[in-house]
This record gives C-alpha cells, structure tokens and sequence, in this order.
C-alpha cells in the first residue's frame, strides 16, 4: 500500500513540475507519421462532471491542439463518440469538430451509422494519402454483424480498417482496434480474429499498420497472439493510460504493430502533455514515424 501511495505521489510531481511534457522529435525524411489515441466517449445527456457535453466544450481545445502538435498523416481514434440513451448515432461531436478545425484532413473508417461503425475513424492527410477502401469487423462471434455483441456478451467492440494509397502509388493498410477492457478471454478473441482477417494481407507480403487501444501490455497473451500473426510491436516507455490525471501507474496498452515491409524510423513517442491547461484525454497519443521498404 505504501508502495503504491508512492508511486502516485512521484507521478503527480511528475505531472505538476512538467505538465508540458517532452517535444516531439520531427519525422524524419521520407517516413510517413502515424498515431494512435483514446480519446474518450461524450455523453450527450450528461451536461454536467467529466466526460459531459460541458466538459468536452472545456476539452475541446486541448483535443484540437493535441492533434496539430501530434503532427500525425495518419491518426486512428477510439472511443470517438457521442451518445445518450435513444441517440441514433448520427453525432460525432469529436470527429466533427477536428474535421472542422483541420480540413487537410479527411476521415476514413466513417460513414453513415446504420451501415458503417463510425467511431473508430481513421484521418489520414489529404494531400498525401488516397482513401481505396475502408471496413469494419466486429469481436463477436458474428463478425460481419454491426452492433454485434462481443464473444462473452459485453458490448459491441470491432476494427475499422482502411486501405490507403501514397503519392508514389505504395498501398498501406491499416486495422485500427479497441479491445474490450474487462475480460481476458475477450481480448485474446479478438486478437485472433484480428490475426485471421490480417492473414491474407501479411501472407501476401503487404504493408499492414495495426493501431489502437489493445488493453493489454506489449509482453501480454494477447499482444503474443498478434506478433505470432506477424506483427512486430514497437516499444513504448511508460504509460499510455494516465486516468485523466497524469498518473503514469501502467505499462502502455495503446499499441502500434507493424507487419509486411514496414519499419520504424525511431522508437514510438508519447504525447505526455497537457494543451491549453487541459488534458486532451484519458489516454496519451502514441506516435511513430515509418519507413516504407
């Protein structure tokens, strides 16, 4: 218990003596940026405490800052979304918001809510990128059924996926995955499933960027079934869930995993600051830069 009480201690001095945290290091020539950030649910009837409609007019900013410093040409988002008890799932007050503030961007992975899970959006640069396709497949034992409740009867959680194309003509695909938080078996599920949808792209030696919230550590079971697939996961320092307060107690469990002929420029950076007095979410932006083979 002391232990603990000590931990928490050191991370809110942490936090209070640098709440701007570290620059970002520029990307380096010929790579392409690619991030991956929680940026936590709004509740719609909510108008009052955290994650109400009142905080995120309060967070909003932060948000936006946060993405323009990330500097990103491709950012997957989870958790991007705004609800209430009957809401038809036609508001997206984040993704509208950043689209606004940030028009050389475009959202992939979007679309209308009765046919396209929308709240894992892919922003991809507009002058850089071609959107050629976009899916989704959800961790549930009817995968190709939107809303489907995930394998133990959890709620629904899925991939979105992109598949992207450079100004030199290179094709990326990138999978874009948030694991459900509480059940191991859950998770473990889906990586496989992530694993048997990846296949055919890997074995075909394509270049296949997976991002996300996977709720588990790099050295995990779950992490294990991915890099068995073929995916190499890039080191990330310290936390990525800092529970909205700056306390960096975890390991990262947000994730960036490359497969086909991909590599990192540099190890992957983590976004530990605060923007406008605020943070951004509960969770830091993980970064990297990338090669091309």
């Amino acid at each position: 218990m002391l232990r603990l009480i000590a931990l928490i201690c050191v991370s809110m001095l942490l936090s209070a003596c640098g709440p701007q945290g570290i620059a970002l290091s520029p990307a380096p020539a010929n790579s392409f940026r690619i991030a991956t950030q929680n940026v936590h649910y709004i509740i719609l009837n909510k108008t009052e405490g955290s994650w109400s409609v009142d905080d995120w007019q309060d967070r909003r900013l932060s948000l936006d800052l946060a993405f323009k410093a990330a500097d990103a040409d491709i950012i997957g988002f989870q958790e991007m979304e705004s609800f209430s008890r009957g809401s038809d799932g036609s508001t997206n007050l984040a993704r509208d918001w950043l689209l606004e503030r940030n028009p050389d961007y475009a959202a992939g992975a979007s679309g209308d809510w009765r046919s396209f899970p929308s709240t894992q959006p892919i922003f991809y640069r507009r002058d850089k990128f071609t959107l050629l396709d976009q899916g989704w497949f959800f961790f549930s034992d009817t995968p190709d059924v939107i809303y489907s409740r995930t394998f133990d009867g959890s709620f629904p959680a899925f991939a979105s996926t992109v598949r992207l194309q450079d100004t030199d003509g290179t094709i990326l695909n990138v999978v874009n995955v948030h694991f459900e938080y509480k059940s191991g078996s859950n998770r473990l599920k889906s990586a496989a499933l992530v694993a048997d949808r990846m296949a055919p792209l890997i074995a075909a030696g394509e270049r296949v960027a997976l991002i996300g919230d996977i709720n588990a550590l790099r050295g995990s079971k779950t992490a294990q079934i991915l890099k068995e697939a073929g995916f190499v996961f890039l080191p990330v320092s310290g936390s990525t869930y800092h529970l909205n307060r700056g306390l960096n107690l975890f390991g990262a469990i947000d994730h960036i995993a490359l497969a086909g002929p991909l590599t990192a420029a540099a190890p992957a950076q983590v976004q530990r600051r605060k923007f406008d007095g605020r943070w951004p979410s509960d969770h830091y932006a993980v970064i990297a830069d990338i090669h091309e083979q």
